[in-house]
């Protein structure tokens, strides 16, 4: 293309990508050092909003839908996001809650209770047996149900039976997010009060990445309807 003056000026080259995009712990890393500031008023909103107790339910699913975009590279609005996915999905959490809690509280007390009694007689180890498998199976669904819920699919059978479905189809997964999010966690309450300081910046906000972060790559096989 000629300019007025006659000059003659071409098309900029096209600029060349940096390298292959960024996997595992780099762009684990990356997304925390561009989403710091979100990170830290997440948590703080958070911890606020969780202070009645009664609202943890819609707490937890708000913090995981809005952590759920930034793992996906969604644009994530830390602060409107947060409440409005709060106010949105508040009847679901509870229901998640029930259906994940109940269950997996019934399976560890029985597990337990059985456990007592299998030295005295062997018969005890099947329904030990039984309420382990309960409570694995739950706890593998439950990573990923929370992930779904998290993409904004309602909570139907469809949806519990995909969550199922993936927690005994792709475990390692979900142990992988059930670590990343109970691991630190476990270890701040067992740390307390010097890990203070921590829970206050990003002591849930960082563990509901890492597990979001570990689970992004089957969540993305299923469609994102969020």
């Amino acid at each position: 293309m000629f300019s007025p003056k006659g000059y003659n000026y071409t098309d900029p080259a096209p600029l060349e990508p940096d390298g292959p995009p960024k996997t595992g712990l780099r762009r684990f890393l990356e997304i925390v050092s561009q989403e710091a500031a979100a990170l830290l008023k997440l948590n703080l909103m958070f911890l606020l909003s969780c202070v009645p107790v009664i609202t943890i339910p819609p707490a937890v699913l708000a913090l995981n839908r809005t952590i759920r975009r930034m793992a996906a590279d969604r644009p994530a609005r830390s602060w409107p996001g947060y409440w409005e996915a709060f106010k949105e999905g508040w009847k679901r959490s509870y229901a998640a809650f029930l259906l994940t809690v109940l269950p997996l509280a019934a399976a560890g007390y029985g597990a337990r209770f059985y456990l007592g009694f299998v030295s005295s007689n062997p018969a005890f180890y099947l329904p030990f047996m039984l309420c382990s498998t309960v409570f694995l199976a739950g706890l593998l669904a439950s990573s990923y149900l929370y992930g779904l819920l998290s993409d904004g699919r309602p909570l139907n059978r469809e949806t519990l039976r995909l969550s199922l479905r993936l927690g005994l189809g792709r475990p390692l997964r979900a142990v992988l997010a059930a670590a990343g999010w109970y691991g630190p966690l476990a270890v701040s309450v067992l740390w307390f009060p010097l890990s203070g300081g921590y829970l206050m910046l990003m002591g849930f906000t960082l563990p509901c990445l890492l597990a979001q972060f570990f689970l992004r790559t089957v969540l993305e096989q299923c469609g994102e309807t969020d």
